[in-house]
């Protein structure tokens, strides 16, 4: 059964400089810090991500959150959990 995760859309954040979305998610109850590198989203969109990180992560959020939701539960002592394109199937 896969895990059900909520992002906190306040901490919500394009990290330009270490390209990568940032945010904050509730995940079975529990909070974590999620990091997915800029080439996820290249990946998923066949763009670059130059000014507009955020509204593709927004669009391919589904995807994402289900690779997060899996490579959280392969980390589940990581600080921050980063997805890079390597995760995805």
């Amino acid at each position: 059964m896969p895990s059900r995760i909520t992002v906190d859309q306040a901490s919500l954040t394009d990290n330009d400089i270490a390209q990568q979305i940032e945010f904050t998610a509730e995940i079975d109850g529990d909070e974590r810090d999620f990091a997915v590198k800029y080439a996820v989203l290249q990946e998923l969109s066949g763009d670059e991500p130059d000014n507009d990180a955020l509204e593709l992560f927004e669009r391919f959020s589904d995807e994402i959150l289900d690779v997060c939701a899996d490579v959280a539960d392969q980390r589940p002592n990581a600080n921050v959990v980063v997805i890079d394109d390597d995760d995805l199937e």
